[in-house]
């Protein structure tokens, strides 16, 4: 079955960085667009980054640009977000999403905790 392991989040100093992996299985992740999401509670999740099949086109949410960068390695089976000059506010839950037909899939998340 598809599954989505998020890993790599944790604690971190404002104007640190940190590196979140996603590792897919259960489908042909070279044929699936990719997205990072995050959700704070009592907010609705938003989509922070999102890439195509070939890694040849990116998008990203305006409060996350020139700051973090979306990548993937189809040999790997994985999806990346870099995360560089992090603000408190972009303290949440971390996710990785894919939609397969109509079926749209997430991981467990990953906590990024931006603090002093």
């Amino acid at each position: 079955q598809v599954q989505l392991v998020e890993s790599g989040g944790g604690l971190v100093q404002p104007g640190g960085s940190l590196r979140l992996s996603c590792a897919a299985s259960g489908f042909t992740f070279s044929t699936r667009d990719m997205n990072w999401y995050r959700q704070v509670p009592g907010k609705e999740r938003e989509l922070v980054a999102g890439i195509i099949t070939t890694g040849g086109r990116t998008n990203y949410a305006d409060s996350v640009k020139g700051r973090f960068t979306i990548s993937r390695d189809n040999g790997k089976n994985t999806l990346y977000l870099q995360m560089n000059n992090l603000k408190p506010e972009d303290t949440a839950v971390y996710y990785c999403n894919t939609k397969i037909r109509w079926t749209t899939y997430w991981g467990q998340g990953t906590q990024v905790t931006v603090s002093s």
